[in-house]
């Protein structure tokens, strides 16, 4: 017999009973998973299940009296509209990395008190800037417990998807070859062994791809490298023969998945493991009795600079990617037109997209779930349409279009506006400030090695000297067929500018500004760039953004009068360049719109 799904206010109650009967003061909820990933297999969606939140990012904590969510301002409005009636409170935080919960909670917990979380779900990092808010007050930390899944009932079952092996005429390199890139880096530290939780540099290690998380070709997964044999921990049936003997081949063991704790605590005391602890979970890595050392996983910064070799297939792919948009826009344009007569509205956007994209060669699905915005809804910088909730596209305003997709050659994420009817002079000065933003990160060059966070003012400037701003980074890290979201390098002034950031050769990161005016429009506009090299000087080697986005971008809404000769040029540059490159790939109307949509400004 099913048991009835808990409505949140029905959740939350029961959740309380739990905390009760356990004696815990507080509940706290992360957003993560035994692999801490930004987005999460529907058994770890517990967030979602007891708040009826539905963005990426946010962490709870409830006590007998208080619930609320902590959020940064990517989500307020969001996060406003589907808390409206429940017993959850906003707490908006400055930005995603801010731990402002751990100070409520040492804070707002008695003496004495006691938190629980699920220390499969809680870094060690993490937990350790919990216990220095909670120690002077003597508060208990209990990972020991999982209360949330005491009374989620139809908690679904962890996804079985089968995992596929990724050839390595798209790899580039076997598993043997990356895990001697990494084998090396652990003699450097003189660790005997390795472990890895993060999925996404499982799967780039292991030339490998599966489909536990929505839009990210990924699969759960533990890797534990040792000197002579590497063991995955997996669910065994995620894995048919014959990856099984071509894993075993290259030294490869697959063990059940839930055995990973206990082989990490049968690691002989004498000998040395390599860990992150960013990216490792408490209940891991407390059961370790041998020596420890601290690091980043080497993998992350072997999978963030891309080869010549994966780069070679981005290109090619942003050029499919490219044709699919052109066909698709030129729907869009035609629908617009039409719009009076017959309908249009946000969730047609997704649907005609994914008609498009399907139809190039290599495409899997989309990279995230689709942004279409209209007018005030694309003030949240990620909004999503969905069938109880979203806009129709009708009279004059703004589009705000966010997509992406996965190719076995790479991975997409592109963001362009689009005017509706006639645009109003302050939507197109807003646009303008924002072309310039992205136009001025296009351009700049700067020393190999400077951390990410550090360019970020170059794109705000144009929008700092308008008096205005936004909440969100201005780039992130983009995986080869893998996640939409990678590290370690991330362009924004709120993030940590270490030496785990510097910009190197082959990366790709995004290029997104933007400028939300809550209540009326948001504006974003995104290119992929990839680091290549400017040269070298007597002041060392430097390094330049290759554009790598293949699409127009929309001219309808500049004006010129405020843009100076050097970004006109740019832009005429980068649309001869996408008429170049996307003139063999599109045909009849398809290519009509493409050149005039790429025809010189001035």
């Amino acid at each position: 017999m099913n048991t009835p799904a808990l409505s949140p206010l029905e959740a939350l109650a029961a959740l309380r009973r739990s905390m009760q009967q356990a004696h815990v003061d507080a509940c706290l909820i992360p957003s993560a998973d035994p692999h801490l990933s930004e987005y999460l297999p529907a058994y770890w969606q517990i967030r979602r299940w007891l708040t009826g939140f539905t963005g990426s990012v946010g962490t709870v904590v409830v006590t007998q009296e208080f619930a609320g969510i902590w959020v940064d301002s990517r989500y307020w409005v969001q996060a406003e509209a589907e808390l409206a009636g429940s017993a959850v409170t906003l707490m908006k935080i400055g930005v995603a990395t801010d731990p402002a919960h751990a100070a409520w909670l040492g804070a707002n917990v008695p003496s004495g008190g006691v938190v629980a979380v699920d220390g499969r779900a809680l870094g060690l990092a993490a937990r350790e800037a919990l216990q220095e808010q909670l120690a002077a007050r003597a508060i208990t930390l209990d990972i020991s417990l999982d209360l949330p899944g005491q009374c989620w009932l139809d908690r679904p079952a962890l996804p079985t998807a089968s995992i596929r092996d990724l050839p390595v005429a798209y790899a580039g390199q076997t598993r043997q070859e990356k895990l001697a890139q990494v084998r090396a880096e652990m003699a450097e530290r003189g660790a005997q062994w390795h472990l890895i939780s993060t999925l996404d540099d499982i799967a780039w290690l292991l030339n490998c791809r599966g489909a536990d998380v929505s839009f990210n070709p990924v699969f759960l997964a533990h890797v534990l490298i040792g000197p002579e044999r590497v063991l995955l921990f997996v669910l065994p049936e995620k894995i048919d023969v014959a990856l099984a003997q071509q894993l075993a081949g290259d030294g490869i063991e697959v063990r059940p998945y839930q055995e990973a704790a206990q082989t990490l605590a049968e690691l002989e005391a004498q000998a040395c493991l390599l860990f992150d602890p960013a990216r490792t979970t408490c209940a891991l890595i407390d059961r370790v009795s041998c020596r420890l050392v601290r690091a980043i996983n080497p993998s992350t910064f072997f999978k963030s600079q891309k080869t010549a070799f994966e780069l070679s297939h981005v290109r090619r792919v942003m050029e499919d990617d490219g044709a699919a948009l052109c066909a698709f826009f030129v729907w869009l344009e035609d629908a617009i037109a039409r719009c009076d007569a017959v309908p249009l509205n946000e969730l047609m956007i997704d649907e005609q997209l994914i008609a498009q994209r399907s139809q190039q060669p290599g495409f899997i699905s989309r990279s995230f779930g689709t942004i279409a915005a209209y007018n005030s809804n694309g003030a949240m910088p990620h909004y999503r349409a969905t069938p109880e909730s979203f806009a129709a596209i009708a009279g004059d305003g703004l589009l705000l279009i966010d997509s992406g997709g996965q190719y076995v050659g790479g991975t997409t994420d592109i963001t362009r506006v689009v005017p509706v009817g006639q645009p109003t002079a302050a939507q197109k000065d807003d646009y303008t400030a924002v072309l310039q933003a992205m136009i001025a990160l296009s351009r700049l060059r700067f020393p190999r090695g400077v951390a990410s966070p550090m360019l970020d003012a170059v794109a705000r400037a144009p929008l700092w000297a308008r008096l205005a701003e936004y909440g969100h980074g201005t780039g992130h890290g983009v995986g080869y067929y893998l996640n939409v979201h990678e590290g370690p390098q991330v362009i924004s002034y709120r993030a940590a500018p270490g030496p785990h950031t510097a910009m190197q050769p082959g990366m790709i990161t995004s290029n997104e500004p933007g400028l939300y005016r809550p209540g009326r429009w948001g504006i974003r506009i995104e290119n992929l760039v990839a680091n290549m090299s400017a040269g070298t000087s007597e002041f060392g080697e430097f390094l330049e953004f290759e554009t790598l986005t293949l699409c127009p971008i929309d001219t309808r809404c500049v004006q010129l009068d405020q843009m100076r000769q050097d970004e006109i040029d740019w832009l005429n540059a980068y649309h001869a360049e996408v008429r170049r490159r996307l003139k063999p790939k599109v045909s009849g109307p398809a290519l009509e719109w493409l050149l005039h949509r790429t025809e010189p400004i001035a």
